[in-house]
């Protein structure tokens, strides 16, 4: 599995047009990319211009191969270059520490541990 956290600002004045976009491109990334387990938009409470993306695929090259290649993720690309603040998107790449416990796992039902 393989994760990907996006932090990003939005630019005053196009925070609707980032939600459509962003909204447009995770329920595509989850209908049309067999890879992409999860993809969730969240807010800040704080800083209502910042967002943070939480992705989940079943391994690099989901994410790297497939989801970058798909036509909705140029869509994305050109939402975010219009609406995000220049420097104020970073990603982090990570793996699960205990991808067993991930509900969308795929393999979750072969490596849970059984109760006796």
């Amino acid at each position: 599995m393989f994760t990907v956290v996006v932090e990003l600002t939005v630019k005053p004045g196009l925070i609707e047009e980032f939600l459509e976009g962003v909204h447009t491109n995770a329920r595509a990334s989850l209908r049309d990319e067999p890879g992409c387990l999860r993809f969730d938009v969240h807010r800040s409470v704080e800083e209502p211009n910042r967002f943070l993306l939480y992705e989940i695929y079943v391994d690099q090259r989901a994410f790297y191969g497939a989801h970058r290649a798909a036509p909705h993720y140029d869509d994305w690309r050109q939402v975010a270059a219009r609406c995000v603040v220049d420097g104020e998107h970073a990603n982090t790449f990570a793996t699960p520490a205990f991808p067993a416990d991930i509900p969308e796992n795929p393999d979750r039902a072969l490596s849970a541990p059984t109760n006796r």
